[in-house]
């Protein structure tokens, strides 16, 4: 995660200092673009998911994830309610794996669980800017979401025990971000960071209420982290 942060400074810092976005007195960029009504644009990015474990009893052998780095894609509905708000819709189609690692296994093929999700989200957010200053503009971002996990494998018959872990297909949760809007000559481009919360339960026990692998687990939601570069 501190990899994220670290790489979105970055991309920030390059930003402002090659497009000399921070000059006293620039020629200002797009100076209408803010005032439409309705706005439309896209935007691309990639994610780092993970998974919150609530356990049943306490028996100091938590499930270990490994996490890897997915890729988001999606469009943009905006509609204007003020010179500070916004209202969007960001609909998009979300790739993302994880590892599970299991305690309490001898050999990997039972300890080990791959999980590939594929995810099409429908987020609702409210954009919350700060006055435009030159040719850029601060903003928070929050709101709801509901997706539906298309590799879920909710409605498989098998369970762990023959090695398919099975999720929730619909996930309900909310988010928060920051970025910043950048004017070009051409176009507006937001980078910004997301925090994504599930609030549902996902996970599909095994049939086996004592299974090693479901038994003690009493909730489990996903969260994750979300760069997203927005061209609007």
């Amino acid at each position: 995660m501190k990899n994220i942060f670290l790489l979105f400074g970055m991309l920030i810092l390059a930003c402002t200092t090659s497009s000399a976005q921070f000059r006293e007195d620039p020629i200002l960029n797009l100076q209408n673009e803010d005032k439409n009504f309705l706005n439309w644009g896209y935007y691309l990015g990639f994610n780092q998911y993970d998974f919150q474990f609530e356990y049943k009893n306490d028996i100091g052998r938590d499930i270990l994830v490994e996490k890897s780095f997915g890729f988001n894609v999606g469009l943009i509905g905006e509609m204007r309610i003020n010179e500070f708000l916004d209202a969007r819709f960001e609909p998009g189609l979300l790739y993302t794996s994880r590892n599970l690692g299991f305690p309490g296994f001898t050999t990997q093929a039972d300890a080990i669980r791959e999980v590939r999700s594929t995810y099409i989200r429908f987020p609702l957010l409210i954009k919350a800017s700060t006055r435009r200053i030159g040719n850029w503009k601060p903003f928070i971002t929050g709101g709801v979401y509901t997706s539906m996990n298309l590799g879920s494998k909710e409605d498989s018959l098998d369970d762990n025990s023959s090695g398919e872990f099975r999720m929730k297909k619909n996930v309900y949760g909310y988010e928060l971000g920051f970025g910043i809007d950048f004017y070009t000559e051409y176009f507006k481009f937001s980078p910004s960071i997301r925090g994504v919360f599930a609030l549902t339960d996902e996970l599909v026990p095994d049939e086996d209420p004592n299974s090693p692998w479901t038994g003690n687990i009493n909730a489990m939601r996903t969260r994750g982290i979300f760069i997203n570069f927005t061209f609007e």
